[in-house]
């Protein structure tokens, strides 16, 4: 787990406290909305849990559309917070990837897209991986952590449902997955271990995207 001060905590909470709305979906690169600001993006397998955490951090229920169904989100979804210093931050809901109830075809032009937002995208200061604690990394995340090595994107390893594990096993799946990541140079160095619905690490993931925020203004 990452160490912040009780100043990056609070500033964190003061980051994500203010308004936040649904801002466009993006089912193509030619649809993406015009590069503003600063985006921070959440990756991750299907039913991962990138909606859910979402509205954890934004203290919004139903900002992100959640799904108990695998593959429902199939655009790019961008949530727009209040402006600050650096200009707006822009939450960034990727699809899932890995399964998706639909035609073999979509699921590679979403994939795709996915992969073209990732190498191409100028505003996106970070790209959080979420990975599922009860399965750890997968081999098909290494497709999408490959692509944030190529085009040199800061990513971290965000770990969800963490209240569904053992502490133990919590443990060794965070150990399992920092070593993984120390051979990848583009990754940020530790992970944040999270859970949507017990509250854990939410705090700590806020702190982290505002001293993000507060490195790219120096």
């Amino acid at each position: 787990m990452a160490d912040f001060s009780a100043a990056e905590i609070e500033e964190g909470r003061r980051l994500f406290a203010g308004e936040w709305n649904f801002l466009s979906a993006a089912g193509s690169l030619a649809s993406l909305p015009r590069m503003t600001g600063t985006e921070v993006a959440f990756a991750g397998r299907s039913n991962v849990g990138k909606s859910s955490l979402i509205n954890a951090l934004t203290g919004r229920h139903a900002l992100a559309r959640t799904s108990h169904t695998p593959g429902r989100t199939r655009e790019l979804i961008f949530f727009g917070g209040p402006d600050g210093p650096g200009g707006r931050l822009t939450l960034v809901d990727l699809p899932g990837y890995g399964y998706a109830a639909a035609a073999k075809a979509k699921v590679a032009a979403w994939t795709e897209l996915i992969h073209e937002y990732l190498r191409g995208r100028a505003t996106l200061a970070r790209v959080y991986l979420l990975v599922d604690a009860r399965h750890g990394l997968k081999e098909i995340d290494g497709a999408v952590l490959d692509t944030l090595g190529h085009a040199a994107v800061s990513h971290e390893i965000v770990l969800t449902k963490c209240d569904q594990v053992s502490a133990a096993l919590l443990a060794e799946r965070c150990a399992a997955v920092s070593e993984a990541m120390r051979k990848r140079p583009a990754a940020f160095p530790g992970l944040i271990a999270t859970s949507a619905r017990s509250g854990a690490g939410i705090a700590e993931l806020r702190a982290a995207v505002a001293r993000l925020l507060a490195e790219r203004r120096r």
